[in-house]
Order: structure tokens, then C-alpha cells, then sequence
């Protein structure tokens, strides 16, 4: 599993960070809170449970992890009530180095994810639409995995993807299931969102996070710093990072089963050779 880290950014970072967001599409604020405090954070903050939304996210790369160690991203979330959507997702980007007909496409956002203390991390996304039985299909192996995306993002895809990496050669890494609450409240005239992580080995995360414009986006993170602190909840704890958490556990779990299946298969060979 990936190591928390503690974000620290100089100042120089800080304005090649600024110059990021004035050529982005959106920012998206969120920060991660520490386990011992979870269930404290979800206490406080008007979230019900019950109206939690279900989901299931899969990601597609090697078992080694080529496609992200290339800075690319494939994922597609199963959602309750049968949708379902997909997105192939490049990181980091510079805005101006961007196609520009591929800026005009209504499925592609370029976007800053601002951590606590000012660390940003800019991505371009390409999203599709699919369904939920469809990801299913494709995960169980019925149809094909180039079938959840669209024309334009296989396009990307083979663009951005190490050379000879097919997308139907891609390996399933997940599910792993995700509970989302949407939520607003008085002292805060913004929607913020709370997404709980559960993954397979018992780790959990939980982020908080909104979005804004790049113009707003200091006096959206100062609101929101000042409201979650009303609430007693803390904004300079350890970060994790949702999708290189749940990578790192499907890869070495793919891993592990790779090797106990070389480990086995002599003794196998060895068996039916009537020699």
C-alpha cells in the first residue's frame, strides 16, 4: 500500500500551481481524514447513511502498474440504479500543451486537485457514459473491455498508453466499493461531498471535497477550512490518495497470484509427463 505523505509546497510550486488552475476548467478542493478521526468527521457533518449512494469501481491496467507508471488512468464506476460511466484520465498535464480540438470536446475537463497546504495535481479527463451491467459483462469477461469506452477515449487512450498495450489486454484491478454522500449546510452555501473508501484488506478512506471555479477557489477553500473547523474536524492531517491505494492492493494481489501460478505449474507439467 502506498505511504501517506505529509504536503509541503514551496513557493515556487505554489505559482506554477496558480499559473495550473487560471488555465484549467475546474478546481476540485478535498482533503482525507486521518482513520482515528473518521467516525468523529461523519458525526458531525449532516450526512445520513441511508442516503449514501453505492458504487463500485473498477480500474484497468498491468499488474505491475505500466498504464499508471505512464501517468494514465483507466477507470469505469459501476453506480446503483444501473448507470454506470467510464473515464480514461491523463496525470499530470500542462493545459497549454493540450490538444486544442480535444479542449473543445464537451467529455473532456481539465482539472487541479488542491490537497491541504496548497499541493495540486492536474489532470485531463475523458469521460463516457456506459452501464452498470455492461462494466459487469466486461469485468466478467463476456465483452469486450474497449466496449465500456467510447470511440474518442480509445482514440486518447492509444495516444497516451505505452506503445503495444492493447486495452482488451488490461488486467482487472478492484471492485472497490465506494459510499457517496451529498450534502449542503447552513454556513456553507456550497454542495460538499464525502466519499467512503472500502477496500478488500479492511483499509479505509474518507475524503471530503467540493468544486469551484479556478477564480473562486481560495475564497472556496478559506469558507470551507473555516466551516469544517466549526465542526471540530481537522484539515492538516496525512493525506492518502484513493485510486494509488486501491492500485497498489489489486497489483500486488494480481502479483501474488501470478506467482503462485508459475510456482505450481512445473510441479503440474512434471505430473502428466508419463516419461
Amino acid at each position: 500500500m502506498t505511504t501517506p505523505r505529509d504536503i509541503r509546497i514551496s513557493d515556487a510550486e505554489l505559482s506554477e500551481l496558480l499559473a495550473t488552475m487560471k488555465a484549467s476548467d475546474s478546481v476540485e478542493l478535498k482533503m482525507t481524514v486521518v482513520s482515528s478521526e473518521q467516525r468523529a468527521t461523519i458525526a458531525a457533518l449532516p450526512l445520513d447513511p441511508i442516503d449514501a449512494q453505492i458504487r463500485q469501481v473498477f480500474f484497468f491496467d498491468t499488474p505491475d502498474l505500466a498504464l499508471y507508471q505512464a501517468g494514465v488512468v483507466v477507470r469505469a464506476r459501476r453506480i446503483a440504479g444501473g448507470r454506470g460511466d467510464s473515464v480514461v484520465k491523463l496525470r499530470p498535464v500542462v493545459p497549454g500543451d493540450l490538444d486544442a480540438e480535444l479542449r473543445q470536446s464537451p467529455a473532456f475537463n481539465v482539472e487541479v486537485d488542491v490537497l491541504p497546504g496548497w499541493f495540486g495535481i492536474c489532470s485531463g479527463s475523458l469521460k463516457g457514459r456506459t452501464s452498470a451491467q455492461d462494466i459487469r459483462d466486461a469485468v466478467g469477461g463476456t465483452i469486450p473491455l474497449r466496449r465500456l469506452f467510447t470511440k474518442e477515449q480509445r482514440a486518447f487512450y492509444r495516444e497516451h498508453a505505452p506503445e503495444g498495450l492493447d486495452l482488451d489486454a488490461l488486467s482487472v484491478l478492484g471492485p472497490t466499493f465506494v459510499l457517496k454522500g451529498v450534502f449542503t449546510d447552513e454556513g456553507l452555501d456550497r454542495r460538499l461531498v464525502a466519499e467512503y473508501w472500502l477496500y478488500p484488506d479492511g483499509e479505509r478512506i474518507l475524503e471530503l471535497s467540493t468544486k469551484c471555479l479556478p477564480s473562486e477557489a481560495f475564497q472556496v477553500a478559506a469558507e470551507a477550512r473555516a466551516y469544517l473547523h466549526g465542526h471540530g474536524i481537522s484539515t492538516t492531517g496525512i493525506q492518502e490518495t484513493k485510486t494509488r491505494t486501491a492500485l497498489d492492493f489489486f497489483s500486488a494481489q494480481l502479483q501474488a497470484e501470478a506467482a503462485v501460478a508459475a510456482a505450481a505449474s512445473p510441479a503440474e507439467d512434471q505430473s502428466a509427463d508419463p516419461a
